[in-house]
């Protein structure tokens, strides 16, 4: 009987709700299997977590249909994501020992072989330093899911997967040199942050609570200001809020922000790092690619910001939000979101350049 279950559980599922529908209210019906398909997918993706973290192919590949198009794809995805994070962690220094996902399911609907849920998951990379493992470091990365599931003989599967990524455009570590780079990490100390200004650790108050689903209690943006994800990116406008909400920097009648819309300085990243350079409020510690430019953003402070340049475009902005055990500046952003995130995790791409921005508070 319980194998028959563990077997044909959704089938099971649907068979009570038939003949339950007329005992029990459509509400009751509902709740008991939003809450069963909840289950399996957090399971689901608890697994997955495992799987990546151990670099486990097998079992990652066990988790999806491949014999479909979209299966084929998502679970390519996630090879290519699994081998960056490791070959990232190499050149860092650093051992993943835990990766843990925490999804707010939006909607959830059963299908007559599986389900289908639009959901938003804050994932939590737990590391240590190789050489220094008695400190443990943590941060989120918050990414928006459209998933369809399908139950087999053996239990669900990927049938398909769409999110956006933050590692999707940046799986290649190949022009870094590892080594030398490890070494130099392997050889800082941490930074004590608490002396900055108040501005600066408003700012990044602010920061910390409206990041979004990557956010560790509020995984919401805040509601006074537009998301402007839909139309291109939703970052320049998150760095603009901190400065101005948490920092307190006046807006000017170039940066600003009003009635649901903004100047181009407040919501595009050329333009939001062009206004602060030129404006003074601003200036430049390092350009470069990140060979060029890793030992500058250790000088990176609480509210300073880094911007991404992709093919001679800037194309997105992310705000320095404190260091991890190493000194290694750690950022805060919007699309996608990130809290606390090493600042070069997911921008490792050969052609990649940075601008590291020191902010005058």
């Amino acid at each position: 009987m319980f194998y028959f279950l563990k077997k044909y559980k959704l089938i099971f599922i649907m068979a009570i709700i038939i003949i339950s529908v007329n005992i029990f209210s459509n509400d009751i019906v509902t709740i008991f299997v939003e809450k069963e398909l909840n289950f399996q997918l957090s399971h689901l993706l608890k697994d997955r977590n495992r799987a990546i973290l151990n670099e486990d192919k097998d079992s990652l590949k066990s988790y999806y249909d491949l014999n479909t198009t979209y299966g084929k794809w998502a679970y390519s995805h996630e090879i290519k994501k699994m081998k960056y994070l490791h070959n990232w962690s190499k050149k860092q220094g650093v051992t993943f020992i835990k990766i843990n996902s925490y999804a707010d399911v939006k909607w959830i609907k059963a299908k007559y072989n599986g389900f289908v849920a639009n959901l938003a998951v804050s994932t939590e990379y737990i590391y240590n330093y190789n050489v220094h493992k008695e400190k443990t470091n943590s941060f989120r990365i918050g990414t928006y899911h459209s998933i369809y599931v399908k139950e087999t003989d053996e239990g669900f599967i990927i049938a398909k997967e769409w999110y956006k990524d933050p590692f999707a455009d940046s799986l290649n570590m190949e022009e870094v040199k590892s080594d030398e780079i490890r070494k130099y990490i392997e050889s800082q100390k941490g930074r004590d942050l608490e002396k900055i200004s108040d501005r600066r650790k408003n700012a990044i108050d602010y920061a910390d609570k409206y990041c979004g689903a990557a956010g560790v209690e509020n995984r919401t943006y805040n509601k006074k200001y537009r998301n402007f994800n839909p139309l291109g990116g939703d970052c320049a406008n998150f760095a603009s809020q901190i400065l101005h909400e948490g920092g307190k920097f006046k807006k000017t009648s170039s940066w600003n922000y009003s009635k649901g819309n903004g100047s181009r300085s407040w919501l595009n990243a050329q333009g939001f790092k062009e206004y602060m350079l030129y404006s003074g409020r601003a200036s430049l510690v390092a350009y470069g690619d990140y060979n060029k430019v890793y030992k500058a953003a250790y000088k990176l402070l609480p509210g300073d910001f880094v911007a991404y340049e992709k093919k001679g475009k800037i194309t997105h902005i992310s705000v320095i939000s404190g260091a991890d055990s190493k000194g290694y500046s750690l950022v805060n952003c919007h699309n996608t979101d990130r809290y606390r995130v090493p600042w070069d995790l997911g921008w490792s791409n050969k052609g990649i350049k940075f601008y590291l921005v020191h902010v005058h508070f």
